[in-house]
């Protein structure tokens, strides 16, 4: 009964664990799953690919249909608003409760609304159509985005910027592939791009099966408070300031991608393809300036980034409406690679003001922000329609200026960073 017991000196030093309490998740024990990020970022490029499609189209649905450019702005409003309006529910819902499967499951949306954008005849089929493709929107950010801070290994804004890169060069394929396959062959070759959203939807239901175990192996325990974190009034108001940041980036960015063809056209007398392959240029920048943003803020803080990226475009924006074509070009090179490098950092900084709502602010940020750049979209389709396009670039040019509420942002404790 009282055998003496040898405990190897290995066994002294060896550490004690116990699975149900100190198991991390796989991406904080050994750094970023880049597969999964690569995962979660292609996906995210094949989402936005058919998203940009739709305003890639807008000259062809113009002149099928006769549209106006109220009736343009309308198509884009109907995309936005339905995604502005679910993403913040469905960021909510899956916060107390995530679903692995749901992104495969809205991507079934987009790919049956490519299909009816491919047959529609009448404006309102159109209309119904883009909403579609919006739902399919509002169902993949939110989760998407929770995925890609699950896989990063604490590397935030470096797993934020890769999945936005995927979005961002997504955006700048669209007019392109209009270019080369849809003005050629018309609005019924649309359906082609519906097997991109089948490929989207079996990339993501493997997603969902890597993430199935992370959410059954999650411990939703109370999260405490840093000592030095800002105040709930301070970051209340630094929720509103950073809404109207992406506001600012977001409107102007959709005045170029909704109407920026249509601005060259009128203005420089280009064709059709050759002003979608200048919005390509754009779009390309973009995706680039997407992709450093969130290492840089990494590196040197997301408020110094946000700073820079909205401020550092306005004297771009400014100089685009009295520059010629090929300055234009250059100019909306430096206009996306400096705006669209704020998008990750507002979007993690957001994260880290709200740390226990990580779905709800990611679709609050993709959703309500991107919905108003949607419903500005349309008023500024109106102001074209009673004065110009030249004009409505001209009054843009401004949006930048709203970078200096930046000035009302917290400083984030170190370790949030």
């Amino acid at each position: 009964m009282n055998k003496s017991v040898v405990v190897s000196e290995q066994a002294l030093v060896a550490p004690v664990t116990v699975p149900e309490l100190t198991s991390p998740s796989p991406a904080k024990a050994a750094g970023p799953a880049y597969v999964v990020l690569a995962g979660i970022s292609l996906s995210h490029f094949l989402n936005d690919t058919m998203q940009s499609l739709i305003a890639s189209v807008y000259p062809i649905l113009k002149d099928n249909y006769a549209l106006d450019f109220a009736q343009i702005g309308l198509i884009t409003l109907a995309f936005q608003f339905t995604a502005s309006l679910l993403q913040p529910v469905v960021g909510h819902f899956t916060d107390k409760r995530a679903q692995p499967f749901s992104l495969a499951v809205g991507m079934g949306f987009t790919f049956f609304g490519l299909l009816l954008l491919s047959v529609a005849q009448q404006y309102l089929v159109i209309l119904v159509a883009a909403a579609l493709v919006g739902l399919g929107s509002a169902v993949f950010h939110p989760e998407s985005a929770r995925i890609a801070r699950l896989a990063s290994g604490g590397r935030y804004g470096f797993a934020q910027s890769v999945f936005q890169l995927g979005g961002s060069f997504g955006t700048s394929m669209g007019p392109l592939l209009a270019a080369l396959i849809v003005v050629p062959f018309g609005q019924p070759s649309i359906a082609w791009f519906s097997s991109i959203a089948f490929l989207a939807i079996v990339i993501l239901w493997r997603i969902g099966l890597w993430y199935r175990p992370q959410i059954a192996a999650k411990k939703f325990a109370a999260l405490e408070q840093h000592p030095d974190a800002p105040s709930s009034r301070r970051v209340k108001i630094a929720l509103i300031v950073l809404v109207a940041l992406l506001f600012s980036k977001q409107l102007y960015v959709s005045s170029l991608s909704s109407y920026y063809i249509f601005y060259l056209i009128d203005k420089f007398g280009v064709s059709t393809q050759a002003a979608q392959l200048y919005l390509f240029v754009f779009l390309a920048a973009n995706a680039v300036g997407a992709f450093l943003g969130g290492p840089l803020g990494d590196r040197f803080g997301r408020k110094i980034v946000i700073w820079f990226s909205i401020l550092g475009a306005l004297p771009f924006t400014l100089a685009l409406p009295y520059a010629g074509l090929y300055a234009s070009a250059v100019l909306t090179v430096f206009i996306g690679l400096i705006i669209s490098s704020t998008t990750s950092s507002i979007i993690v900084f957001a994260q880290e003001l709200v740390p226990h709502r990580f779905g709800m602010i990611s679709g609050v940020f993709f959703g309500v922000a991107f919905g108003i750049g949607g419903l500005g979209a349309a008023v500024l389709g109106k102001l074209a329609d009673h004065t110009s396009i030249a004009f409505v670039y001209q009054v843009c040019a401004f949006l930048p200026a709203i970078g200096l509420l930046a000035v009302f942002l917290p400083k984030l404790p170190k370790t949030a960073r």
